[in-house]
């Protein structure tokens, strides 16, 4: 086929061996959406349809009060020191942790560069100052497939933050895969200000949020974390957006070989969450997919349909400005011949000679009709006659140009055969490789599970 490319492979076949399949799905089906030359993006765009490509990771928001072990779970998770952890309020912004090829620290807007969905995060004034990423090469556990934002430490009091802090939490939240909660058992759990973050979060993705009481070894024995999560829950409970039952509240902490504990540990489910997540994540993104190749497709559809109907519609009007036009020379140039034809005896004229026999028979018939109406017309209404039929041929003239003016923009040769092209593609190539990796996808599933 013409014109069109396949999308480009991975290039490093190292690369390809030490990505897990879900990693390398989420990244061809990017390329698919982003490649210069048949993205589906650039496709979608040429028809003025707004398509977003698919992100190749999962974002995990992580939300508490200060000190609640958020900076020291991602250190966990990623098996390397990335955040500063400590009782003092360490994070004050906006940081984000991802898997990258070099270890690397951004701030500003070549965070936001990196991360356009949360562009909209603008309208916040400063918070833009108070973004930070950092890129590690780490590859442990689900770390590839996963972007950690780790939110500002809450407190209540005085403490005053540079910009709306629960406006642009809830911001990130919205457009996260999964918003963890962490409680703090040592007396910061019931922060009011995480508690109406929390709140203002399940109106809109209530099923994104998983409360975690972290930090549980510290929280002395078993009866007392109890307390404090009856406490909490309760207390979310209170809330008119957060009044529902059967609240899950898993016990998370650090493990530590020097500091053994007796403490059930459920910090591996936050893992199986976050790997949950990504195979939903995977499976969205090849729904998307498809869908997105099917809106495409009807589009152009539906664009070759309504460039067939201009065509007819260009047509009709060329013809009927043709007519109305012809009309409006025709008319006043006949009347005006029959009654110069009518003032000559038919010897003098001669038409037979001039113009043929058969075209004057015609030419007399027209004159005699058009004398006997002119002669039918008193001579008091013939002026105002003349000026009707003026105006009746001022008319047509007119209707000549509308007609004219209504022709609609139609397609190039060229132009239909890229569209022709486009649709050839998504069906030949795009949604053959969604097949595929729709495929792969369910063989990795089969594998983990042992179907």
């Amino acid at each position: 086929m013409s014109g069109c490319k396949k999308p480009r492979a991975v290039a490093n076949p190292l690369e390809s061996t030490i990505t897990s399949p879900s990693e390398r799905i989420l990244k061809e089906c990017h390329t698919l959406y982003i490649d210069n030359d048949n993205g589906l993006v650039k496709m979608a765009e040429s028809l003025g349809v707004r398509l977003l490509p698919p992100r190749k990771k999962i974002i995990v928001m992580i939300m508490g009060n200060h000190s609640a072990g958020k900076s020291s779970f991602i250190n966990w998770y990623v098996e390397e020191h990335i955040q500063k952890t400590g009782v003092a309020i360490e994070t004050q912004g906006f940081t984000f942790i991802t898997s990258g090829r070099k270890r690397e620290s951004l701030t500003g807007n070549a965070t936001l560069h990196l991360y356009p969905h949360f562009r909209p995060l603008l309208e916040f004034k400063g918070v833009t100052d108070y973004l930070s990423a950092e890129i590690s090469t780490s590859k442990q556990k689900k770390f590839s497939l996963v972007t950690f934002v780790d939110t500002p430490g809450l407190v209540d009091g005085d403490m005053v933050y540079p910009f709306d802090v629960n406006s642009a939490i809830t911001s990130f939240g919205e457009q996260a895969d999964l918003i963890f909660v962490f409680f703090d058992p040592m007396g910061q759990a019931l922060c009011k200000r995480t508690l109406n973050i929390v709140e203002k979060l399940s109106e809109k993705c209530g099923d994104k949020l998983r409360f975690y009481l972290s930090k549980a070894d510290e929280a002395g024995r078993e009866t007392d974390r109890q307390r404090v999560m009856m406490q909490i829950v309760q207390e979310l409970c209170r809330r008119p957006g957060l009044n529902k039952c059967g609240f899950e509240m898993p016990t998370i902490y650090i493990p530590n070989p020097q500091k053994p504990s007796r403490c059930i540990n459920q910090i591996d489910e936050v893992c199986e969450t976050i790997e949950k997540s990504i195979n939903q994540a995977v499976q969205k993104t090849l729904d998307q997919l498809e869908k997105d190749c099917n809106l495409i497709i009807s589009t152009i559809n539906h664009t070759l349909e309504q460039d067939r109907m201009n065509v007819s519609s260009n047509k009709s009007n060329r013809f009927n400005s043709f007519l109305c036009g012809v009309l409006g020379i025709f008319l006043p140039s006949l009347f005006i011949l029959s009654l110069i034809i009518s003032t000559f005896a038919p010897e003098e004229l001669d038409l037979d000679s001039l113009v043929g026999e058969g075209l004057a028979k015609a030419l007399y018939f027209s004159t005699g009709v058009v004398v006997y109406l002119w002669d039918w017309i008193p001579e008091d209404w013939q002026i105002m006659f003349v000026i009707i039929f003026g105006v009746l041929c001022y008319f047509m003239f007119f209707l000549a140009k509308y007609f004219a003016r209504q022709g609609s923009k139609t397609l190039t040769k060229k132009e239909k055969k890229k569209l022709a092209e486009n649709s050839n593609y998504i069906q030949d190539v795009v949604k053959s490789k969604k097949r595929k990796l729709y495929e792969e996808y369910l063989r990795q599933c089969a594998a983990e599970y042992d179907f």
